[in-house]
């Protein structure tokens, strides 16, 4: 089977750790060309130097709240590799700061807005020029979370939905040139997870693997292997969607 993503360049946001660094590695598996970009710099370097063994990467260190930043992390991979077919919109405030809705600061809630609704705006903003002349994709990672919830996660609920319908508009406002999707994680457990009782990797108990149809929790590999679909020919007719990837654990039942 041939593979329509050799030599095809991608850009990861959010791509030092966890499901960015899976995705970026995935991809140049694929025979892509990857700029890596993150907002630590000290992570940055260590992911470069250790998927550099795979294939052509560049990191560019990149705060998604910053725009000055995002052009030259576009800049940067146009220069290095030529083109730009992907855009995965990865970088997010995957933990942010919980609180009953009268003692939410304004600041805080716009600092998980600005970082996860407004950076992958952005991103497209900037990428999108490059895209259109390959006619290439955009992928956005959102959350079940957008779909479903539990109290007091507003702002970040809000970042996550508001992902999905962005999904949408630059699905309609670029195609037929760019297509663009959306990817709703569940419950992944990255290989840097570490649990904040023990110190140690976090192991999933057997409760928690039961309430997922499938047995067992998301890895980033499952988030990887739908990301590089979504932007290979394989999925040219599929634009405008966002699509679960949790186990069948929205789907279940929770009563007891």
């Amino acid at each position: 089977m041939s593979n329509d993503l050799q030599d095809k360049v991608a850009i990861v946001t959010g791509a030092a750790r966890g499901i960015g660094k899976a995705i970026a590695r995935h991809l140049l598996k694929q025979g892509m060309s990857v700029t890596i970009a993150d907002v630590n710099q000290d992570t940055l370097n260590q992911t470069v130097e250790t998927l550099s063994t795979l294939g052509p990467v560049a990191g560019v260190k990149t705060d998604v709240t910053n725009e000055d930043e995002i052009k030259q992390m576009v800049a940067v991979t146009i220069e290095r590799f030529g083109r730009l077919d992907a855009l995965i919109n990865n970088a997010g405030l995957a933990n942010p700061n919980w609180g009953k809705l009268p003692e939410l600061e304004l600041e805080k809630w716009e600092r998980v807005i600005r970082t996860n609704l407004t950076g992958p705006m952005l991103c497209a903003k900037h990428a999108i020029t490059a895209l259109k002349e390959s006619h290439g994709s955009i992928v956005n990672i959102s959350s079940t979370r957008a779909l479903q919830s539990e109290p007091h996660n507003e702002a970040y609920a809000a970042s996550k939905g508001g992902l999905i319908s962005l999904t949408q508009a630059l699905a309609i406002s670029h195609g037929p040139e760019v297509r663009s999707n959306c990817i709703c994680p569940g419950w992944i457990v990255t290989a840097d997870q570490i649990s904040r009782k023990t110190g140690k990797i976090w192991e999933p108990s057997q409760e928690i693997k039961a309430i997922h149809p499938v047995g067992r929790l998301g890895s980033s590999e499952d988030i990887a292997h739908m990301v590089a679909f979504l932007i290979s020919d394989k999925s040219g007719f599929i634009t405008g969607q966002h699509f679960v990837v949790d186990g069948g654990m929205t789907k279940k039942m929770m009563y007891s």
